[in-house]
């Protein structure tokens, strides 16, 4: 009686797993379905997983420079979303001191590896950096309201 008590339990138990594994995978199939349909790729995401290791999203900068400047100096040089995207995917694939958007970059960094990420990839990381250009924030050379803008420390 008990031995058949122990068989119902572990009967449900495995039914409830199945049914939680199913219920699961129709989720991750759905929301695959759902990204590939609307080919909505988070830039956001894929610069978290792969490219935040040697860069912020501000200064001050890791290993690597900064997004947040590269994506001012992209809209300096380019003045269309289009052409500025293409450029950096093209960058990502393969980096080249000469077609660099900012060579100081390189002097001080190095030259980034070659990105192995998919061309859908890329494109949604290169437009998530193109968006991340902050007009307000300047180039790096003292725009911001630090010490020598009255909002010291000792003012």
């Amino acid at each position: 009686m008990k031995q058949k008590r122990n068989v119902q339990i572990n009967l449900m138990i495995y039914l409830a797993m199945k049914r939680l594994l199913l219920i699961m995978g129709m989720g991750f199939s759905l929301n695959s379905v759902a990204q590939a349909a609307t080919g909505a790729l988070n830039g956001k995401a894929i610069f978290d997983k792969n490219c935040s290791v040697c860069h912020s999203v501000m200064p001050p900068p890791k290993t690597a420079p900064p997004i947040t400047p590269l994506a001012s100096h992209y809209h300096q040089k380019y003045s269309t979303k289009k052409d500025g995207v293409n450029h950096l995917v093209a960058y990502l694939k393969s980096p080249n001191k000469d077609k660099a958007i900012d060579p100081q970059a390189i002097t001080r960094f190095g030259l980034m590896p070659a990105q192995p990420l998919p061309d859908a990839e890329l494109r949604a990381v290169a437009e998530w950096v193109w968006d991340q250009y902050n007009p307000n924030m300047g180039m790096g050379r003292g725009m911001g309201m630090g010490m020598g803008r009255g909002r010291g420390m000792n003012q």
